[in-house]
């Protein structure tokens, strides 16, 4: 008995040998450093291209990957401590994921002196820690997995892009020519018999998400509606590549990990409990969500539509649909991100979940022993990875730029920079005159030549660093008769007209401080 208590009990590292330990620490070390390294490549790689919007999502990505490495050392050094915390047996048997479960953990000694079981045994903290490595894994997967398939998706929109600056397409829309509504291609998609009517209206709007989700007419129709309402009439700005930037920039929104979407997580885990029978209404809420956000992008797209007939029966030129918060829910376009973010992460983290169990307890365990429960959480968490970044991502890329306000992704990422270049350099040039400014009077009161010798001041055409670059003469002439009393009208109608117009050469300084200060 002695000696096969001995062949079980486990190794510490007092008992290990050192280049065991060595090695195995070696070898966790390099694929560290090789995961780092390929970051490091990626990010290097956006910044070559001038992708920031993507460099700040990496940042993000390695940010969440350290709270969940953190996460998992607190429990690390916390085990003992949780273990010790005692509760009740009847309360330790509620809310069980399995109806028959098997206690093989070893619980605390105090614990068991007491007759109560353990918060959360060693073991359960163990496997805790594989479930955190494999959420971090499936979140940053399924990220990746939705932009790849979005970008892919919206691929063909350049082909659409281009074919805006050919003679025919300039040919069919122009502002010379002369339509009725129901003539046009928009309108013969959009006004149907069912689009009058709500009830009809969104059945159909479900159904079209999956056909066809993003139409040549919509992406042309859109389009100019978006730059009639922020550019001049005929402009060549390039909507799909402001599209790709505003995508990128949501993207860096979607793989963070705020904390109401950890609240949910922690109600998923929850409910996974076998008195609520989770497997027959968990896994559809990501796809529920998901079908009610693109039947709602849908049914914006014919609401603009229906908006536009109800201004006139003439279209000039092109379709034109009218921008406005007012078609999104509550007003309010960036809510349906936030509705995309939460499903992205829900369903990650059940694939997560899933494969976490089947790695600790086996396929066959008591989280999965019904062959319907395993069909329906791989089916809908593979359903809704698809879906999301192949259908609903690209149709929330097009209908979200029909808000009231543009995104600051109008502008290239080099344009960006120069105008923030220009800004500094315009706040310093407003502050180094407004100091300029307030010297003015001591620069006024200097002592003068004799007692009838006038007050020297100077012109704000002037520089600082133009009289401080100038030689010192050794003497100065000033013929006082000729010019006196035109020096003296002259500073006269110069004070008076910078203290009545409070600006400096047409520039208004009290509005520019106002603005500095916001």
């Amino acid at each position: 008995m002695a000696g096969e208590e001995e062949t079980t009990t486990a190794a510490t590292i007092a008992t290990t040998p050192t280049w065991a330990v060595s090695t195995v620490v070696f070898l966790l070390i390099l694929v560290s450093i090789f995961i780092e390294h390929l970051l490091h490549l990626l990010a290097k790689y956006f910044n070559k291209k001038r992708r920031k919007s993507l460099i700040q999502a990496l940042d993000k990505i390695k940010s969440e990957l350290m709270l969940l490495g953190f996460i998992s050392l607190l429990l690390t050094v916390s085990e003992k401590s949780i273990a010790n915390i005692c509760i009740p047996k009847n309360v330790g048997e509620t809310f069980l994921p399995c109806t028959d479960p098997s206690n093989d953990g070893e619980e605390e000694a105090k614990c068991q002196e007491q007759g109560k079981v353990s918060l959360l045994s060693r073991q359960g903290v163990g496997e805790l820690q594989y479930l955190i490595f494999v959420l971090a894994f499936f979140h940053s997967l399924s990220c990746v997995l939705t932009f790849s398939l979005g970008m892919a998706k919206m691929r063909r929109w350049k082909s659409w892009e281009a074919e805006t600056r050919t003679l025919e397409y300039q040919f069919s829309n122009d502002p010379r020519r002369f339509q009725l509504l129901h003539q046009t291609s928009f309108a013969r998609r959009h006004l149907r018999f069912w689009s009058q009517h709500r009830f009809l209206r969104w059945p159909a709007c479900f159904l079209r998400q999956f056909y066809a989700s993003v139409s040549k007419v919509d992406y042309f129709t859109l389009r100019h509606g978006f730059i009639t309402a922020h550019f001049s009439e005929g402009s060549n700005f390039d909507f799909q590549k402001y599209i790709k930037r505003a995508l990128e920039k949501d993207f860096g929104v979607v793989v963070a990990i705020s904390l109401w979407i950890w609240i949910f997580s922690m109600l998923f885990i929850f409910f996974n409990a076998h008195a609520f029978y989770n497997y027959l209404w968990l896994p559809f809420i990501p796809l529920l969500m998901l079908l009610v956000v693109g039947t709602q992008l849908q049914g914006i797209i014919t609401r603009m539509c229906l908006d536009s007939q109800h201004r006139g029966r003439v279209v000039r030129g092109a379709f034109l649909v009218r921008p406005s918060d007012g078609f999104f829910w509550f007003g309010w376009p960036e809510l349906l991100l936030h509705i995309m973010h939460f499903i992205l992460f829900q369903n990650s983290f059940q694939l997560a979940f899933f494969t976490w169990t089947w790695y600790e307890f086996g396929f066959r365990s008591c989280f999965h022993r019904r062959t319907d429960d395993i069909v329906i959480r791989v089916v809908m968490g593979v359903l809704v990875q698809i879906l999301c970044g192949y259908v609903t991502l690209p149709l929330y890329a097009l209908v979200t730029q029909m808000g009231t306000s543009m995104k600051k992704t109008v502008f290239p990422e080099a344009v960006v920079e120069g105008l923030n270049r220009w800004r500094t350099n315009a706040r310093r040039n407003v502050e180094l005159k407004n100091n300029y400014m307030a010297a003015g009077p001591s620069l006024e009161t200097s002592p003068s030549i004799g007692t009838s010798s006038p007050s020297f001041s100077l012109h704000p055409s002037y520089s600082v660093s133009t009289f401080d670059q100038a030689p010192e003469p050794e003497y100065v002439a000033v013929d006082m008769m000729e010019s006196e009393e035109r020096e003296n009208r002259t500073n006269r109608e110069s004070e008076i007209e910078l203290q009545t117009r409070g600006s400096f050469e047409g520039f208004d300084l009290r509005n520019v401080s106002s603005v500095h200060r916001h």
